[in-house]
């Protein structure tokens, strides 16, 4: 009898617990589990994805997120099948990926970051003895007159002409700012848009003729730099480390995120271009769980939040950026103060203009 009860007890409890699997699935509990969503993303957002915390706000809501990198213009090159989104770095490329795929609009949009431009102090100093920039009583940030710097760039300006440059050493040879390959950048491409943006008057190119009218100077600014990186990332850790060229595009939120970090800075000053490009980082979703995760990236607080900490200002709401970096107002430009956005051409002319300008 004690045999046959034990039978019995043991076809009860193992019947309790598939039931109470059933139940659970029946009434959506997902418990653990997660939807694991695979992405091809802009480099810059690879330490955001990587963040513990990241994964975890992501975990609590549902979903693993395996990410690899590329260049955001040079996606539009790889086979995306099998993937269920790609991040890449503007709306530009995204657009063109949600041509290609067919993918509805909206497509979320839930962070962005202006480009600056980093510079040693006394390449800041030196610019601001000439014109081509201002600096604030911190001295830890400025602003980079466009049209005055564009100007010598089409008379092939040195350092060495400029006054106060042969008190440094380390400034030499042609005044040029270093950016990344145009072709497979998103940062670099953005130079573009916005040095054609002040070169053609102050209208967005929009056609051959545009770009046939401003195509010298563009080449002007890319052949100068020789051999180009593909990514902003690398750029950026040299000059910090103190190597490279005096100047160097970035996005504003790698600045952030080394300040909001407590990492050293060393001498840099962020030099906010008059008229600048932002860099709206757009999700364009190739399955449902795609969109999903884009949205939540959107609307998230606790996504939000760390997105911050990661240099970026969420879309819609200046005050989380601005309460964030409150102790960091000396290098950013919180509210963007004097600095205009200049119009992003379509993804067709911007990439004619990027070859043109490579030669």
């Amino acid at each position: 009898m004690r045999r046959i009860a034990g039978i019995v007890l043991a076809v009860l409890l193992i019947g309790g617990v598939v039931a109470a699997v059933v139940a659970g699935r029946d009434n959506g509990d997902k418990g653990t589990a997660t939807k694991t969503v695979h992405g091809v993303i802009g480099s810059e957002k690879a330490d955001f994805f990587a963040d513990p915390d990241v994964v975890k706000a992501l975990a609590a809501k549902g979903f693993t997120v395996k990410t690899e990198t590329s260049g955001s213009w040079a996606m539009e090159g790889l086979d995306l099948k099998g993937y269920d989104f790609a991040f890449p770095s503007s709306q530009a490329p995204a657009d063109a990926l949600a041509d290609k795929y067919k993918v509805r609009q909206p497509l979320p949009r839930p962070f962005y970051s202006p480009l600056v431009v980093v510079a040693h102090r006394s390449a800041a100093q030196v610019l601001a003895a000439n014109g081509l920039a201002t600096l604030d009583k911190s001295q830890d940030r400025g602003t980079l007159k466009m049209a005055a710097y564009l100007d010598a760039a089409k008379r092939d300006r040195t350092w060495q002409q400029l006054k106060g440059a042969e008190k440094h050493g380390e400034l030499t040879g042609t005044l040029y700012i270093a950016s990344t390959d145009p072709e497979t950048s998103n940062s670099g491409a953005l130079y573009l848009a916005a040095a054609s943006y002040v070169a053609n008057g102050g209208r967005v190119a929009a056609s051959s003729a545009d770009v046939d009218r401003t195509a010298p100077l563009m080449h002007k600014l890319i052949s100068v730099q020789g051999a180009q990186q593909s990514s902003s990332d690398a750029p950026f850790r040299d000059f910090i480390s103190g190597a490279g060229n005096p100047l160097v595009l970035v996005y504003e939120s790698q600045v952030a995120s080394l300040l909001l970090d407590k990492q050293p800075v060393g001498d840099l000053v962020v030099l906010y271009p008059d008229t600048t490009a932002n860099s709206d980082h757009t999700v364009v979703p190739l399955t449902p769980e795609g969109r999903e995760l884009g949205q939540l990236l959107s609307s998230d607080p606790t996504l939000r939040r760390l997105a911050v900490r990661h240099g970026f200002r969420p879309q819609g709401d200046t005050a989380e950026f601005v309460a964030a970096t409150a102790a960091h107002s000396s290098y950013l430009n919180q509210t963007l103060t004097g600095v205009r956005q200049a119009p992003v051409p379509t993804s067709k002319v911007l990439h004619d203009m990027a070859r043109r300008a490579r030669g």
